[in-house]
């Protein structure tokens, strides 16, 4: 009995169909796919609404095919077809940390000079020049927004009394900025009674501003160690900086292809 690569849906209920092959080589719920067009009234519902790539428990039925059978790929070149297609509208892409600086700093002194309620000296301290190196592929490169600004004016018909409050986006130099936007809300409450009726209006301007950084992170990290020579304790502290920066390269689509490939050739063997 043949075991087909198929594209399927989930069932109505939203679970896995039972007619998927059950060898313990096969995959299932590969490489999810919209299963409707956009601008177009959707063939699928929710929750059938995503395309999976799988292996079948056997060749369609000529007279009728199960819900949530979509259609079999009969090649390997229609797998990586397929595979590029949705991976190309997914972006997809390899991310790889890599490490691209570390720096240490060496501080040493008499253990008695260390924690000195008004520092009196004692500590040297040896800085290494920074050791960079780089990864393969473009740094990774991600995007962000921050309220910059709240400016909030309220009147009380006596007068207007205004308070802002700045909170700037601080990014690295290899960084920008961009797309400024402003929202106002108002809001009026009312106080007393009677004849003596107050009114109070606050009117608030959020200010957002975008921003795209890189994908690059700084860690510390610290180690101690002590040495004693004729009742003499001296010691040494050692802090290490790493610089970590996740690189992009491009998705193999063809290594991909062969990888579900060779499994539906195993199972069909």
């Amino acid at each position: 009995m043949s075991q087909p690569l198929i594209k399927y849906t989930l069932t109505k209920q939203g679970r896995q169909p039972e007619w998927l092959s059950s060898d313990s080589r096969a995959f299932k719920g590969q490489h999810g796919a919209p299963a409707n067009k956009a601008g177009k009234l959707p063939r699928f519902g929710s929750p059938q609404d995503t395309i999976f790539l799988g292996i079948g428990a056997g060749d369609p039925d000529s007279d009728g095919t199960p819900d949530g059978y979509v259609a079999s790929i009969g090649s390997k070149t229609d797998l990586q077809t397929y595979v590029t297609e949705v991976g190309t509208a997914a972006d997809y892409h390899v991310v790889t940390s890599t490490v691209t600086g570390v720096q240490t700093s060496v501080t040493t002194g008499l253990s008695t000079a260390w924690g000195q309620e008004e520092y009196s000296g004692g500590l040297s301290t040896t800085t290494s020049s920074k050791h960079t190196a780089s990864g393969v592929g473009t740094v990774m490169v991600l995007t962000g927004s921050q309220v910059i600004k709240v400016v909030t004016e309220t009147n009380n018909g006596s007068g207007i009394t205004t308070s802002t409050v700045d909170t700037p986006v601080v990014v690295d130099a290899a960084s920008t900025k961009s797309n400024l936007s402003t929202s106002v809300g108002v809001v009026t409450t009312t106080s007393g009674g009677g004849g003596d009726v107050g009114v109070t209006t606050t009117v608030t301007r959020t200010t957002t501003e975008s921003y795209s950084y890189t994908d690059v992170r700084t860690s510390t990290s610290t180690s101690k160690s002590e040495t004693t020579t004729d009742g003499v304790t001296t010691r040494t502290d050692t802090v290490t900086t790493t610089e970590t920066a996740n690189y992009r390269t491009s998705y193999d689509y063809a290594a991909e292809a062969t990888r579900l490939w060779d499994i539906y050739e195993a199972i069909n063997s």
